[in-house]
């Protein structure tokens, strides 16, 4: 009995993320459309703070527990489940010609984090300096983004649908509605099937945090993207999962520092495996997209392969 209400939570779950997903992408976009901001500053804001929220309770109260190799690894694996899969599987599905202006921003911030978190844990273990260096950086992006915003906003009044009483609240709920079922679904998913790999297959807790708990607390992420590309919102998926890596790397982890007592260790298999693969799948997705300015279908297919073997290597060590 026990086994199948595990097993039925965990369709139950994924049922959610999939209609929230629906309701939060369409949301979204008309948020886009009616305040006049760029669909890729508003998935790399309110879009990616939302899908982000299942890493931050999982590494919050995997810290708190105690649990610091479930803290970094669901962390630094989210950020590569994000780019290595999900960004690969928007770029494989659907390769587009992007404005570099806006996208350079965003994007040397989130490869500059990757450099950062690992320059600062060299030591084996990230401290207090490293994490207010970090979500110094993390304001920059704060700022940036509310910069960016409000040049949009100045330039967009004349095009901006005018919405309704009926419409703001319609998407105001679908936006909120969706929202709760995407964190409600990986909550679901991720808590059954760490069960699953717990007590059945018996992996280790960091090959799990890397893989199925990373994964799982994707899955928002992975559901807007592929919402995302069934609607045509590229932006909003690339913006989404960009702002929710800047998020994971510059936020999550210095929040599980000072939770932690002010120190959170890396292990050696972190900074030598875990952060370099990272940081070349970001390398394969980001810079030739800032080079040409376009992403290619060729960049999305070397990162998921990097990442399918990345995968497979850690669970076979």
């Amino acid at each position: 009995m026990h086994t199948f209400l595990v097993f039925l939570l965990f369709v139950l779950g994924l049922l959610c993320i999939i209609k929230g997903g629906d309701w939060f992408v369409d949301a979204a976009a008309w948020i886009a459309r009616v305040s006049g901001i760029p669909s890729f500053i508003i998935g790399a804001t309110i879009v990616s703070l939302a899908t982000t929220l299942p890493e931050i309770l999982v590494s919050v109260m995997a810290a708190a527990k105690g649990s610091v190799d479930m803290a970094t690894g669901n962390a630094i694996g989210s950020v590569t489940a994000n780019t290595g899969m999900i960004l690969a599987v928007s770029l494989i599905f659907m390769p587009a010609v992007v404005d570099r202006r806006k996208y350079l921003p965003k994007s040397l911030i989130f490869l500059i984090s990757i450099v950062l978190l690992w320059a600062l844990s060299l030591s084996g273990e990230m401290t207090v300096v490293g994490a207010v260096v970090m979500i110094a950086v993390f304001a920059v992006f704060i700022f940036e983004n509310v910069h960016e915003a409000k040049r949009e906003l100045g330039t967009s009044v004349e095009t901006r649908e005018k919405p309704t009483g009926k419409d703001i609240g319609k998407n105001l709920a679908l936006f909120l509605l969706g929202a709760a079922g995407i964190v409600i679904g990986s909550r679901l998913l991720v808590d059954n099937g760490t069960v699953i790999a717990t007590d059945i297959l018996h992996i280790d807790e960091r090959i799990i945090s890397l893989t199925m708990v990373a994964i799982g607390t994707s899955l928002p992420e992975l559901v807007t993207t592929i919402t995302a590309i069934v609607k045509k919102q590229s932006s909003l998926s690339v913006g989404n999962i960009v702002g929710a890596n800047i998020i994971d790397t510059l936020l999550i982890l210095p929040l599980c520092s000072f939770i932690s007592g002010g120190s959170l260790p890396m292990e050696s298999s972190t900074l030598w495996i875990d952060l370099p693969v990272c940081f070349l799948v970001a390398v394969i997705t980001i810079v030739p997209m800032l080079v040409r300015g376009r992403f290619s279908r060729w960049q999305g297919i070397a990162a998921l392969l990097t990442y399918v073997g990345y995968i497979a290597y850690i669970c076979l060590i």
